[in-house]
């Protein structure tokens, strides 16, 4: 992924109004993020933890959305993210929801997606951060890295259509 600005960020936004996206917390420490190692960047609201937000790469530029994570109805031994099928325990995994963009998200509906709870599925495809145990696969880490994005593609889709 490219190194992405705070102004581009906030541009990305598909699903939540121009004011949302201008008081959402931005994390200030863009310059330091492993931009080289991203598929796309996520992160969770420090000060609203039911909140989260994902923006990536798409064929006509940066497409942006607002999350909500779902509460962990109960305790759960172990799940799998369906972006990039790393297993966690715990909590490690969330169900976070988007609202669709339009007409659509503003009566009311939504598309879901289980996915690492820090949003740091990029890592952990390339084996830059460690949870749970990773499937046993006899595919590239590239053909992983497509399959995420192809998966994550469609999850965006979703939501902007």
């Amino acid at each position: 992924m490219l190194d992405i600005t705070e102004r581009a960020i906030r541009a990305s936004f598909v699903n939540c109004t121009q004011g949302e996206a201008k008081r959402l917390a931005v994390p200030t420490d863009l310059d330091a993020r492993p931009w080289d190692d991203l598929d796309f960047f996520g992160w969770r609201d420090p000060a609203a933890t039911q909140r989260a937000y994902l923006v990536a790469e798409a064929d006509n530029g940066l497409v942006g959305v607002a999350l909500r994570v779902a509460p962990q109805a109960a305790r759960v031994r172990r799940s799998m993210c369906s972006l990039c099928l790393t297993t966690h325990t715990g909590d490690g995994v969330s169900l976070m929801t988007a609202r669709k963009a339009g007409r659509d998200g503003r009566q009311g509906n939504s598309v879901g997606v289980y996915i690492c709870s820090d949003l740091a599925c990029s890592l952990y495809l390339r084996g830059r951060k460690h949870a749970g145990r990773r499937l046993d696969e006899t595919i590239t880490v590239e053909e992983k890295i497509t399959r995420t994005r192809v998966t994550l593609d469609a999850f965006l889709r979703r939501v902007v259509e």
